[in-house]
């Protein structure tokens, strides 16, 4: 219904040229509350002719809402760079304001986090923060987000007190949590996030939430992982996320790591496309899992290939911690003069990967 609802009134208020939005505001906050992203605003510009030129950009604040809208929603398939030069030019019209511009610079600063724009992103989530409306608790989990990205885990863990529902507390300690490979925690923090995604009747972050909790499960239970997965799958199929979709592959590729499948294939395709989607983030993790995959085969020509890609895409120092978690899987020397700060102390973070692996190995020889 509220659906419904703001497509008329984003309709009315392209063809009556209305100029205060206002009165769409808690409607289109409703849309991006909880990541389902059903096809939504409708055209905001006069299409052109080929070879006329470029096409008249937002004329009202209203067709620049309807625009944001657009945009926010498209960037489930296009290009994370197309989603930012959108919201770039929307906020450059000035014709939005107070939390409309807030709702801009949020999903801009997600968009540049997707396309490992740390800088940027952090200056987005920062100003969304400090404007303290209701966007700053989605901010301040960016902000814990991307000091994780950045391998400050103490930062990120003294983020989430104050995070509570609306900043995804539970799914931010599951984020943390998985790197030092301490599954058991990242599990229960993945169930808490479901669990409180059902309590909300948010059917989004219920898939987010349900697809990282198979992510997690299939580094030590197989078996269970493709019952996770299932659920996963059954959760996204109505839904429009296409980054969570990446995320259950990558799952799937680490369930079936060690074995004799074509594990390094799909995560060739998988690469690629993510890539051509503008999500690289998702690159040090797919190379962590055929790190994974690697390590159980003791393979080690591969897994020290894998690694020297991995050094090459985290060289900025975003997602750097893939390197050591690499190594540790393979029981290669600790990176020199890694700059990790760890929760844990970083010798028994090794020491649970590197027990990820052979309890992974013991798995294999007990089904030949």
């Amino acid at each position: 219904m509220l659906i419904d609802c703001l497509r008329q009134g984003l309709r009315l208020a392209r063809d009556h040229h209305l100029e205060d939005p206002d009165w769409l505001t808690d409607a289109a906050f409703a849309y991006t509350e909880d990541s389902i992203w059903e096809p939504l605003a409708p055209p905001t510009h006069t299409p052109t002719s080929p070879g006329a030129g470029p096409q008249r950009g937002p004329d009202t604040s209203a067709d620049a809402l309807a625009e944001l809208l657009a945009a926010i929603a498209r960037r489930q398939h296009e290009h994370r760079a197309r989603t930012a030069e959108r919201l770039t030019a929307v906020l450059d019209t000035g014709l939005l304001s107070g939390e409309l511009a807030d709702l801009a610079l949020y999903y801009r600063a997600k968009a540049h986090k997707d396309l490992t724009r740390t800088d940027e992103a952090l200056d987005g989530m920062r100003r969304v923060a400090e404007a303290d409306g209701r966007l700053a608790p989605r901010a301040r989990r960016g902000l814990a987000q991307l000091a994780r990205i950045r391998g400050n885990f103490p930062a990120a863990l003294a983020a989430v007190p104050a995070l509570g529902w609306k900043g995804r507390h539970h799914r931010v300690l599951g984020h943390i949590w998985f790197p030092h490979g301490d599954i058991e925690r990242a599990t229960a923090a993945f169930e808490a996030a479901r669990a409180e995604a059902e309590q909300h009747e948010a059917p989004g972050e219920r898939a987010i939430a349900q697809t990282l909790l198979a992510l997690v499960v299939a580094f030590t239970d197989p078996l269970r992982a493709d019952d996770e997965l299932a659920l996963a799958h059954q959760y996204l199929a109505p839904l429009d996320q296409r980054a969570t979709t990446y995320y259950a592959a990558v799952a799937a590729l680490v369930r079936d790591a060690g074995t004799e499948g074509d594990v390094t294939d799909r995560a060739a395709v998988l690469h690629a496309e993510s890539t051509g989607a503008g999500l690289p983030w998702l690159t040090p993790l797919i190379e962590a899992a055929v790190a994974f995959h690697h390590a159980v085969r003791g393979a080690h020509d591969d897994l020290n290939a894998t690694v020297d890609r991995l050094r090459q895409e985290t060289a900025n120092g975003d997602f750097a911690y893939y390197v050591d978690i690499a190594t540790a899987m393979g029981d290669l020397p600790q990176p020199a003069g890694s700059a990790i700060q760890w929760l844990d102390d970083a010798h028994t973070v090794r020491e649970r990967w590197r027990g990820l692996v052979t309890a992974r190995q013991d798995h294999l020889r007990g089904t030949q």
